[in-house]
């Protein structure tokens, strides 16, 4: 629970650093890749762990499904805080448990209860009023809205939580190395480097720690502890990550959500808190 809780905390400022790196999501996410596959890769040596990895194909398969989704969700993430402010993103971002929900009974034969139904209309009343009615009226307004990569990154990070669950024989290392490995081979076709000429300290301080923080350090604490906890208790602990990304938005960034905006924010986190008590009760 506490790698969990660290875990969320440090990756609540991961908006804050993005704006402040001055490159593309792309490129940005690529120099996580590199910096998380040395970092893990590193200390993956160092421990001794590769000696005695546990190599099943369907682990190894899932594991690079999941890659593939976590890569994914950072891009779609980062060109969501590329359009909107950290607050919105992040909170249409923590729609994961919700869609989690769906993805469950539409593709696992999980029961839809009425809790579930509930939650999930009550979350997409919130995203509309979030967004703004009149960016539905076109498409054109919804993609340059950021509201679209917003949800898609949501649904990458559920896929993302879902995928890595399943996975219990591979170390958290070798998990994390795979995957950003994966990341580099996915994106290094899209890569434009012409946008790292020109870039200050500052800015080169904040990909660095991007890269090896809220990558390297922050996604070996987030899989180490998946597997050792309820479904529950992680959708609990995932609201760590927003109440720091929105303080950091409101108190440095000076962000204001319109009181619309302020009534989507308390209806989506309302939906999925009361999911999550839901689940809870059903468990006991």
């Amino acid at each position: 629970m506490l790698q969990m809780t660290l875990a969320m905390a440090i990756f609540g400022s991961i908006g804050f650093f993005t704006i402040k790196t001055g490159i593309p999501a792309v490129e940005l996410v690529f120099i996580r890749c590199i910096c998380a596959t040395v970092f893990l890769g590193g200390f993956w040596l160092i421990s001794g762990l590769h000696k005695v990895e546990v190599w099943q194909k369907r682990e190894v398969v899932q594991t690079i499904v999941c890659g593939v989704f976590l890569v994914l969700n950072w891009v779609f993430l980062f060109k969501a805080f590329e359009v909107m402010s950290i607050t919105i993103t992040i909170t249409l971002y923590n729609l994961a448990p919700i869609f989690v929900i769906i993805i469950g009974g539409l593709f696992l034969k999980e029961k839809m209860t009425v809790t579930s139904i509930l939650a999930i209309v009550t979350c997409f009343l919130g995203s509309v009023l979030i967004i703004g009615i009149q960016n539905f009226n076109s498409l054109t307004d919804f993609v340059s809205s950021g509201f679209g990569w917003a949800i898609l990154s949501a649904i990458c990070f559920a896929m993302t939580m879902l995928l890595g669950k399943g996975v219990t024989r591979l170390s958290a290392y070798a998990m994390t190395f795979v995957q950003t490995s994966i990341g580099i081979l996915m994106l290094f076709p899209f890569m434009n480097f012409s946008v790292f000429i020109g870039l200050t300290d500052s800015n080169w301080l904040y990909i660095i720690g991007t890269g090896l923080i809220h990558t390297g350090f922050v996604y070996y604490l987030f899989f180490n502890s998946l597997r050792k906890l309820s479904t529950v208790v992680i959708s609990a602990l995932v609201f760590v990550d927003p109440v720091v990304a929105i303080l950091l938005d409101t108190i440095i960034l000076d962000f204001k959500p319109t009181n619309l905006q302020a009534i989507g924010i308390l209806l989506i986190f309302g939906g999925i808190v009361y999911t999550i008590i839901k689940q809870e009760k059903e468990v006991a």
